[in-house]
């Protein structure tokens, strides 16, 4: 799995993101050790993945999206960028990033139904799942608020649902992070010759970093100028009316595999 580097740091995806407020902290112990949460992580990639051969939307999938949803938050922070979710609920500044981080943990669960419009099929589920952990961190009120605003991320992860939030926005970049090579191993070894399945197999690395004009800079390194396919069909439609268009810069690096040399870089 590749580093993701924000500000010159580089971050383990598996370990728990550190943020000054230990809210989303405590947050995120709690559902990584929930027995719940941690059998729907490994029952909802039954379908996407033995089903339909497609590749992988279980405990890895989650841990990538969620860690780079949060690398993503904390850099559009420093970059001075508002999020309006929590504060037009009138919650505290702390519950952005555990909203961000509950919506990533639990996107994908509808997938125990059907792979299938399954952002649909997540609302109801994720819904049970945060009336039963919210009240161990907020009174009645605030539960409430901070499911909603989970929710509405969970849903606008899907492209045909446009985020209204900054946290929404993140949440459906983030899910289109998710993309180095290997990540659609099964399909390819099942025989996909597909553009999709081609280019995933060109990418290499996924970055996050500063950007010099931006909050945030997304470099992808591949070895074929296919890679470019998933990066402008995948990413870039997922950035499209995300609301975050102004923040990221996307640049794809080619290295040309055979030919070290040569590089090329591709802004999309």
């Amino acid at each position: 799995m590749s580093d993701v580097e924000a500000g010159g740091r580089e971050y383990d995806p598996s370990a728990t993101h550190a943020f000054p407020d230990e809210r989303v902290n405590r947050v995120l112990e709690f559902v990584q050790n929930d027995p719940e949460i941690r059998t729907y992580l490994q029952a909802q990639n039954v379908n996407p993945v033995k089903r339909k051969g497609y590749n992988d939307h279980g405990e890895t999938h989650i841990q990538i999206v969620r860690h780079r949803a949060l690398c993503l938050y904390d850099l559009l922070k420093r970059g001075g960028v508002e999020f309006n979710g929590a504060a037009d609920q009138g919650l505290e500044e702390a519950d952005e990033a555990v909203i961000i981080a509950l919506a990533a943990t639990l996107h994908d669960i509808g997938h125990v139904v059907h792979r299938d419009e399954h952002a649909y099929y997540s609302i109801p589920l994720a819904a049970d799942v945060l009336d039963r952990i919210l009240p161990e961190f907020y009174d009645a009120g605030e539960a409430v608020r901070v499911k909603g605003e989970t929710l509405h991320a969970i849903l606008c992860h899907h492209t045909e649902e446009d985020p209204l939030t900054t946290e929404a926005g993140v949440m459906r970049v983030a899910d289109a992070l998710d993309m180095e090579r290997g990540r659609s191993r099964i399909p390819y070894e099942r025989g996909g010759r597909g553009i999709n399945t081609l280019s995933s197999q060109a990418i290499t690395r996924v970055t996050l970093a500063e950007g010099d004009d931006r909050p945030v800079l997304v470099e992808i390194e591949m070895t074929d100028a296919a890679g470019v396919y998933q990066v402008d069909e995948l990413l870039k439609a997922k950035l499209q009316d995300s609301g975050l268009e102004d923040w990221v810069r996307i640049v794809a690096i080619n290295t040309h595999e055979e030919d070290e040399r040569l590089v090329e870089r591709i802004e999309l």
